[in-house]
């Protein structure tokens, strides 16, 4: 099956990662003939850019695409409005792809005719201690829910995926991912492609390196924001788009009120205490699934508390903001923090 297969990569500032995963694309086992990669590049201010020009001149399908307005979606809708392949496959500047990467994603792709997005598992790769910890947790479905391409758990058709790679049509049928998420714009775009009759197919065969989050802090203000943003979506879509994302709402609800309420009566404070308590143990367990070692553990179960505490703030004020408020994001929101 001859395919023509265009990557794009949008970054800014990667200087630590955007050649191991250049590099991790040209090593694929896929014809050079047949393969444009796009380095869409929000200006960066650090070595990045020269990186990617010093390994352009090696590489003559490599190619540097200014992104004036900085921010991912602008750099996705550029890239692949650019891009003219058969196949479209997005990935981060925080990743790097199995040698049969591509080979597997075609693969999968035109399996099926109803299939319009592929992709594959994240395999977590931490830098550090605390990084170990995040991504343990992220790898556990009581952390990330049934985010199947960061759990393993799930070959077949999902909702949505980390990296896909699209057939050139869907963008024909679909359109280009929403200029105004900068945040969600993935989850977005594989809601109105499936509502737009494709499916997205998931597969253990095709894995990607991802680089998790080095800190606590930066993981608490990424799930906020995907919080934040998941409410944008929905009032734009006037659905909500998956159930699993109301959990964290509810979780923080329950905190805040039930808190509340345990100082007005004794057996508000018993069935707070209970909930919690179970909550606490399901977390403590899940965490121990993860890891054997007791310190490990607790600091896992640690990070479960920030990605569904997070997420759930993220939400309530994204409600209060665009639901309640009726207001519109401003430049404070697309602020995006890393």
């Amino acid at each position: 099956m001859i395919k023509t297969v265009s990557i794009i990569i949008p970054c800014r500032n990667e200087e630590n990662y955007i050649e191991k995963c250049i590099l991790s694309v040209f090593e694929n086992d896929f014809p050079d003939s047949l393969l444009t990669v796009y380095i869409c590049d929000g200006l960066s201010d650090d070595t990045t850019r020269s990186i990617v020009e010093k390994l352009a001149k090696i590489h003559s399908n490599l190619i540097l695409l200014d992104n004036k307005k900085q921010t991912t979606q602008h750099a996705l809708n550029l890239g692949l409005k650019t891009a003219q392949a058969d196949v479209k496959i997005i990935l981060g500047a925080h990743t790097e792809v199995h040698s049969d990467f591509i080979k597997e994603n075609i693969k999968l792709l035109f399996s099926k005719e109803e299939i319009g997005c592929s992709g594959g598992v994240l395999e977590n790769i931490y830098e550090n201690e605390s990084a170990k910890v995040i991504s343990k947790a992220m790898s556990s479905s009581f952390g990330v829910g049934n985010a199947h391409f960061r759990t393993g758990t799930k070959n077949g058709y999902v909702d949505t995926v980390a990296f896909g790679a699209f057939k050139k049509e869907v963008f024909d049928n679909v359109g280009y991912f929403d200029t105004d998420l900068v945040r969600n714009q993935d989850d977005e775009f594989s809601f109105r492609l499936i509502k737009n009759g494709y499916k997205i197919a998931l597969s253990d065969k095709i894995k990607t390196k991802y680089f998790v989050r080095s800190s606590f802090s930066k993981l608490y203000k990424q799930y906020y924001q995907y919080g934040f943003w998941k409410v944008f979506v929905n009032v734009k879509h006037k659905t909500v788009t998956t159930l699993r994302q109301l959990i964290p709402l509810f979780f923080v609800l329950f905190l805040i009120l039930g808190g509340a309420l345990s100082f007005l009566h004794s057996i508000f404070a018993w069935l707070f205490l209970i909930v919690l308590s179970l909550y606490l143990a399901i977390n403590i367990l899940s965490a121990h699934k993860v890891s054997d070692n007791i310190k490990e553990t607790f600091l896992i179960s640690y990070t479960f508390v920030i990605l569904h505490i997070s997420y759930g703030l993220g939400y309530l004020n994204g409600i209060i903001n665009f639901i309640l408020l009726k207001r519109k994001p401003n430049s404070k929101n697309k602020a995006l923090t890393r």
